[in-house]
């Protein structure tokens, strides 16, 4: 079966490097793609969707923003299990912080030039104070940012029983107080499944298992 993963918002994969995937699984990376111009978030996750084929069964797999990002996907592409790392179920479980972006409209007024790599934004919009996440930050076309953090902040989900939910108990983007995770990685930042993989790895071959059955 093929797993479809997508990485944080603006990382590549290196994140994800040191997880051990199940091997009876064919992993494709979906690769951010650069907003068009005033484009809706549906026609962005159709986009971003064009490369499952939903022909054959399928999962799907996504941290952080790329954990929105596959949800999204799966109400076009109806996957066997969707998997999300370090990111949320609903909109009931933004942070407090997202959540002032939301009602504020911050994100949406502010110049895409606050988004270029000295600004900082990123940084101050997740709340962090950690300078290693910006080494897994590639792709950083500031238009791109800008526009995936307003979409973070208005972000509206009904939350879907089948998404299985791994967070860290330390996250300070998605705190886990706000949440119901199926998994708590103890001791797990927003990047732990760069410093956590061997945890990662081994709740990832329980749930891919073959006969892994998730009770909600």
């Amino acid at each position: 079966m093929k797993l479809y993963i997508v990485s944080g918002l603006g990382a590549d994969f290196k994140v994800l490097e040191r997880i051990e995937f199940p091997k009876d699984y064919e992993l494709i990376f979906i690769d951010w793609l650069i907003p068009e111009k005033n484009e809706t978030f549906d026609h962005y996750i159709k986009r971003m969707g064009e490369k499952v084929d939903d022909s054959e069964p399928f999962s799907l797999l996504g941290y952080s923003f790329g954990g929105i990002i596959v949800q999204e996907i799966n109400r076009l592409k109806s996957a066997e299990k969707v998997v999300i790392l370090g990111s949320i179920k609903s909109d009931k479980e933004k942070s407090k912080f997202i959540k002032t972006g939301e009602i504020t409209k911050i994100p949406r007024i502010l110049p895409v030039g606050l988004f270029n790599d000295k600004a900082g934004v990123i940084q101050k919009f997740f709340d962090s104070k950690n300078s290693k996440i910006f080494q897994y930050f590639k792709v950083r076309d500031p238009y791109y940012l800008k526009w995936s953090v307003e979409k973070v902040a208005e972000w509206k989900f009904e939350e879907n029983p089948k998404v299985i939910q791994i967070l860290g108990d330390k996250d300070i983007i998605f705190p886990i107080k706000y949440s119901n995770p199926d998994y708590v990685i103890k001791g797990g930042t927003h990047l732990f499944p760069a410093t956590k993989s061997k945890e990662v790895s081994k709740i990832l071959k329980e749930v891919f298992s073959e006969n892994k059955i998730i009770a909600h």
